[in-house]
């Protein structure tokens, strides 16, 4: 045998692991000791769409999100709930002349074996023990302010049709304005629909109605037949069950249907109203706007016994009804239109002297006067420099000391940019020079055949000439869309006196405006208008006011209302709705406001700017002559003035009235004064309220166009844009341009009547027009309230439009 004597064993080189031992429950301190140190990776984890829920979950996820729906619904509901509830407000609008409100209410009962006595127009109200619910009815004529009057405070409005007529013109006008208003949950009915023999045509008509209501309101699934018992009754039900949708605008803020109205015996007593308040909570700080009354204070909020509620004796009726529920405190909102009138010596001084002791000799470019040729303000003259030359590079060259070509050479000015002029003309028997102003100790530069000191001295020979140059007549509105902003100065009128206010742009977008040119011309309480600097911020306070304090919605209420002029009494009408609004914070303060409008396409004719119309933003109602601007956004916030708005077009219409919080839909009407019309108002658009803003910049447009009288490669002689030589030195600052994107610059004055030579960076051709703009602020007019006594009559002057207003109702 071997021995085994010496014999040496080595280990392994590797390491061999062993199993894990394997358990079937691990600790938790196992699971922290395996996880320790490990990042989730969140990138894998999934939605809970990809998730496998077991059918516990599922049930359980199932069973809350029915929970907060019907939290939501007793929330939407709440004010409609138990005996003292409030009611179902119900608008019944008929848009036919064969229809009647009162008859449909009274079916509309009678499917449930209600009867009742319903006026032909006024408030009616009915307990519909079968649902628990009360209704309340509005019938509501055929007239278009009635009816928005009615629909702005109903939880459901019933449009009534007719199976015999179809519906006309007031019909269509009282659809598109209560639609663009702001509705909440529309329903339709057909009334003596068992007229119409044979029977079988009946389905046909309904089809008919339904196409055309579909047309209006896509939503709409059916037209109930109010001649049947049963869908009467279904009706009914829809009414006393369905939540009402809600007009978002409305329900920002507190409103009432006036039920009662107590006038005052004598005049230290205050108006009562009684209600129902609806909305958000009513707040006696705030101001309210009744009807077409106006914006009013309130004395106190006390509660009003309910008619439904029983009471033990006549002493417990009377604690109850006075018993104080809210009243205003330091904080209440005041009547003030406009801000404490501060004398501000130093502004006013500062810009009387800048006035006064600046003597203009030439028209505002940007912001800077260019004067005549003999002042030294003018700008350098450009150098003549090789092409290619940078900034730094032109420091170096003294002038035109060069006699090289001028086909290497380029004209630039101070800052090396390239001066837009045209190649200088030979000089003197030398290229490459530009031309010296003409003097009188020197003659032009120019070729002999484009002398012309006098071009025509028969003066009427000129004005022959004038007329038939000018013959372009015909109705104004179509002309400002063929020719926009354009005008023809008088030969007799000076244009520097005439345009005094009007300045250059160099960019209407981009270039800045001057503010301290327009001080002295700007409207008397122009500073003490309401701005906000941070709008976004200042709404979301104003808003969260509203959540904070006051009468809960669904009480009945009494309100003692401040200072109501006894002639209001005269104007009021029980059997018309009567509304009251809360007016946010600050609402009742004048700023320069803004809205958008787009024109109705069934009113075809273009609106002019200034044009008096009727605005109806919310529950306020205004008689405005706003001017009319290009929409958008810009760098310097300046936007073109529009004469006219023609069909098809938006805009934005700016005037001076109380501001309006949040987007708002406005109606914009014109009145009608032909005493056979249908309708007092015509529907002449719709808009929405925007920020309101006093430093946007509405400039006026216009221009001065010449014609090309003679031309010479890039240099050309113009006529008929200025008639004097004063004109033409006064305005040479301006850039000149072509209808075909010409461009130039005013070289010389020709003569004495306004003929002058430019020079562009083209030739032009001979059927060109050459145009000069120019600018100037227009300020917006302030609006008054609607009167309805005196719906088309004088409204007066407003105090806010400047002294000089009638040179912007001239161009």
């Amino acid at each position: 045998m071997p021995s085994t004597v010496g014999t040496h064993s080595h280990r392994s080189t590797t390491k061999t692991s062993h199993k894990p031992f394997k358990s079937r429950k691990t600790t938790k301190g196992a699971l922290k000791e395996i996880q320790k140190g490990k990042v989730q990776d969140l990138s894998h984890r999934k939605t809970p769409h990809q998730q496998l829920m077991s059918k516990f979950d599922r049930r359980n996820q199932s069973r809350q999100k029915q929970q907060v729906k019907h939290k939501e619904h007793l929330r939407e509901t709440s004010v409609f709930a138990g005996r003292d509830g409030a009611p179902r407000i119900v608008a019944v609008i008929p848009l036919c002349e064969d229809v009647n409100a009162a008859s449909s209410i009274r079916l509309l009962s009678a499917s449930l074996d209600i009867e009742v006595n319903v006026p032909e127009e006024g408030q009616v109200r009915i307990d519909v023990d079968r649902f628990k619910q009360k209704v309340q009815y509005i019938s509501v004529k055929r007239d278009v302010l009635e009816s928005l009057d009615a629909a702005k405070v109903a939880d459901f409005v019933i449009f009534i049709l007719s199976p015999d007529q179809e519906v006309d013109a007031l019909g269509e006008l009282i659809i598109r304005s209560v639609e663009s208003q702001g509705l909440s949950t529309l329903l339709t009915a057909v009334q003596g629909l068992e007229r119409i023999e044979p029977a079988k045509k009946r389905s046909q008509v309904l089809s008919s109605l339904k196409s055309y209501v579909t047309h209006f309101h896509a939503d709409q699934e059916k037209v109930h037949n109010l001649d049947s018992r049963q869908e009467c009754a279904n009706l009914m039900r829809s009414l006393c069950t369905t939540t009402p949708k809600g007009i978002h605008w409305r329900d920002e803020r507190s409103w009432m249907l006036v039920e009662d109205v107590r006038w005052p015996e004598d005049e230290q007593q205050n108006v009562v109203l009684t209600g129902i308040v609806r909305g958000k909570a009513l707040k006696a700080d705030r101001l309210f706007q009744v009807g077409d009354w106006g914006d009013f204070q309130i004395e106190k909020i006390v509660a009003a016994p309910s008619n439904s509620k029983k009471r033990q004796s006549d002493e417990m009726a009377v604690d109850d009804s006075e018993k104080l529920l809210d009243a205003p405190t330091e904080d209440q909102d005041d009547l003030a239109e406009l801000a404490p009138e501060q004398i501000m010596m130093d502004d006013d001084i500062n810009a009387t002297m800048s006035v006064a002791t600046t003597e203009k000799r030439g028209v505002l470019l940007d912001d800077h006067h260019y004067f005549s040729d003999d002042e030294t303000h003018l700008p350098a003259a450009p150098k003549r420099l090789p092409k290619g030359t940078s900034k730094y590079q032109a420091a170096w060259f003294l002038g035109d000391d060069f006699s090289d070509s001028g086909s290497d050479f380029e004209d630039v000015d101070e800052q090396g940019d390239v001066a837009m002029i045209a190649p200088a003309l030979p000089q003197d028997g030398v290229e490459g020079f530009a031309p010296r102003d003409p003097t009188e100790a020197a003659a032009s530069e120019y070729p002999q055949s484009e002398m012309f000191l006098d071009p025509t001295p028969d003066d009427e020979a000129e004005a022959e000439q004038l007329a038939a140059f000018r013959n372009r007549k015909g109705d104004e509105a179509e002309e400002d869309r063929e020719f926009p902003d354009e005008i023809e100065l008088h030969p007799h009128v000076l244009a520097r006196e005439r345009l005094a206010r009007y300045r250059g742009l160099k960019s209407l977008r981009s270039s800045h405006w001057e503010g301290d040119e327009d001080k002295a011309h700007e409207p008397e309480d122009w500073k003490r208008l309401f701005q906000v600097p941070d709008y976004k911020a200042a709404r979301s306070q104003v808003t969260r006011e509203t959540l904070v304090g006051g009468v809960p919605a669904g009480a009945r209420v009494r309100i003692y209302l401040r200072n109501v002029p006894g002639s209001i009494r005269s104007l009021h009408k029980p059997c018309r709705p009567l509304t009251l609004f809360s007016l946010l914070r600050h609402e009742h303060k004048r700023a320069v406001v803004n809205f958008t409008i787009n024109l109705s396409s069934e009113y075809p004719a273009p609106v002019k700017s200034k044009e008096e119309m009727v605005m109806q933003c919310g529950p306020r109602r205004f008689v405005i002559k706003p001017i009319f601007s290009e929409g958008g956004n810009t760098s310097n916030d300046v936007h073109k003035f529009d004469r006219f708005l023609h069909p098809g077009r938006s805009a934005i219409a700016t005037f001076i009235a109380p501001m309006t919080w949040g987007s708002v839909p406005a109606l914009f009407f014109k009145a009608n004064n032909e005493p056979s019309s249908e309708a007092p108002l015509t529907l002449m658009g719709t808009g929405t309220s925007l920020p309101p803003s006093s430093s946007r910049v509405v400039a006026k447009r216009i221009i001065l166009t010449g014609h090309p009288y003679k031309i010479h490669k890039k240099l050309v002689t113009i006529r008929y844009m200025f008639f004097n030589r004063e004109d033409v030195e006064w305005f040479k600052a301006l850039q000149l341009w072509t209808k075909r994107g010409r461009s130039g610059f005013i070289k010389e004055s020709l003569g004495t009547h306004g003929y002058f030579k430019a020079t562009f960076d083209g030739k032009i051709n001979p059927q060109d027009s050459v145009g000069v703009s120019l600018y100037k602020r227009v300020w917006p007019r302030a609006a008054e309230p609607w009167n309805p006594a005196n719906s088309t009559g004088d409204h007066g002057t407003n105090d806010l439009v400047a002294a000089n207003g009638t040179d912007e109702m001239i161009l």
